[in-house]
């Protein structure tokens, strides 16, 4: 039997973070990571592979970042407690001192009938799955893609790069609308239909229907769509069943039960990533988020946890981006709804500026921020980023803040470096700007 101080089971990105932390934290060199995939998909790039990549082989983690940890290749099937070890569907049992479930999520696919046809596909981390989606592609006409968040909006917008009839249908009145503000939410569907996209919102797909493959989906209003692919994009939930059958407790988000230091309720087994439950940054009560950016966080506070407790996790922010054709979208922590929606009262500001400067500079684009500020305290509640590609990393100087607890008068005084190729002018910076609109309304 093979044993090993820490197995990791998952090797996506929770999994491989939490090893390269906990050999380079603990100088641990007994580290066993077990994952069913041969090969381990970028997450955020499964949609590019169909239009800006072109290949599932050009998405992926290479297992070279896992450095002295050893790989199975194999699936895990069963934990038993007691003798601390893991077997596998290959035959092998695995001893452990400290395990850690990385298990992560899988596609949810809605009780829609005709749900089962072929031609109907999902967002599956499946190298061959998708490989397979992207040959039937290439021989369809029209694609129907079910639900309008993040996923769904940037699998429309790579799939219309082959020349696709694409349509996107969302249940609630704007795609992105759990995320974004209202007008980012329009500004995003404008894009869309600028680059062809039909864009079908408030409705529903009632059936997707066919002979054994798709021929066409009906939506709740009774108008039928023509379509040779369907792909179901409306989130995804945790795989827990390892950690149910090993008698775990699961929470109410359906993520493994955790503690601050990211503990299962055995202090020997930690979860990590999707699989695992969330707490929110601001309320402390459990959300449904699961991104990367807080699988690889908690990943990370989990592995220097090992053997002592030392970092506790402050829960999820959501740090969102993306970008449909040359428009930027970008959103760290809570939008004015969410905040109002916690219990927040809130003040806003708002400042839009080139990204360069003098606006003459090549490569310059318009850049907007939107903050919100707790009234009472001043506190950076969240924010929001619109328009050229410095959006991204602007929102993560936001969500760097927001994590650090400052106020609209700490922003308003921030000292930031700045170059005409680079940055926004100093005397426009947006997060400055915005800062100081916002605490003018409180006068």
């Amino acid at each position: 039997m093979k044993r090993a101080d820490v197995v990791i089971i998952g090797g996506s990105a929770a999994g491989l973070q939490a090893a390269i932390v906990a050999s380079r934290h603990y100088m641990i060199d007994s580290i066993i990571v077990i994952r069913r995939e041969e090969k381990v998909l970028v997450p955020c790039g499964i949609p590019y592979i169909f239009g800006t990549l072109g290949s599932a082989d050009k998405n992926l983690m290479p297992d070279s970042l896992l450095g002295n940890a050893e790989l199975i290749v194999d699936e895990a099937t069963a934990i038993d407690r007691s003798l601390q070890t893991v077997s596998t569907a290959g035959g092998e049992t695995i001893g452990y001192k400290k395990l850690m479930l990385a298990t992560g999520s899988r596609p949810v696919v809605p009780p829609i009938p005709g749900a089962e046809l072929e031609n109907v596909f999902t967002a599956k981390k499946d190298v061959d799955y998708l490989t397979e989606l992207q040959r039937t592609l290439q021989e369809a006409q029209d694609l129907i893609v079910i639900g309008g968040g993040f996923i769904g909006v940037e699998f429309a917008d790579e799939c219309r790069k082959s020349g696709l009839n694409v349509t996107i249908v969302e249940l609630l009145p704007h795609c992105l609308q759990l995320v974004c503000t209202e007008d980012l939410c329009v500004r995003a569907e404008e894009k869309l239909r600028e680059a062809g996209i039909r864009v079908i919102t408030a409705n529903a797909v009632k059936s997707i229907l066919g002979d054994g493959k798709v021929e066409s989906v009906e939506l709740s209003d009774g108008e039928r769509l023509k379509a040779d692919v369907v792909i179901i994009g409306i989130g995804v939930t945790p795989n827990t069943e390892l950690a149910r059958e090993a008698g775990l407790e699961i929470g109410e988000q359906r993520g493994i039960k955790v503690d601050e230091y990211m503990r299962t309720a055995d202090p020997d087994i930690f979860a990590i990533g999707d699989c695992a439950e969330k707490f929110s940054f601001f309320t402390s009560k459990p959300v449904g988020l699961r991104l990367a950016s807080i699988a690889t966080a908690e990943a990370r506070i989990a592995a220097t946890n090992l053997f002592e407790p030392r970092r506790k996790n402050r829960g999820a922010m959501g740090v969102f981006s993306t970008k449909i054709g040359d428009l930027a979208m970008a959103v760290a922590g809570l939008h004015e709804r969410a905040a109002a929606e916690a219990g927040f009262d809130i003040i806003t500001g708002e400042s839009a500026a080139v990204d360069k400067h003098p606006g003459s500079m090549p490569g310059a684009a318009q850049l907007s921020v939107r903050l919100v500020f707790e009234r009472q305290s001043g506190r950076l509640l969240g924010g929001e980023t619109c328009g050229g590609s410095t959006a991204g990393e602007m929102v993560n100087i936001l969500a760097a803040l927001i994590s650090q607890g400052v106020t609209a008068e700490d922003v308003v005084f921030l000292q930031v470096g700045t170059h005409p190729a680079l940055t926004a002018s100093p005397l426009a910076y947006q997060l400055v700007t915005a800062a100081e609109q916002a605490l003018a309304r409180v006068a």
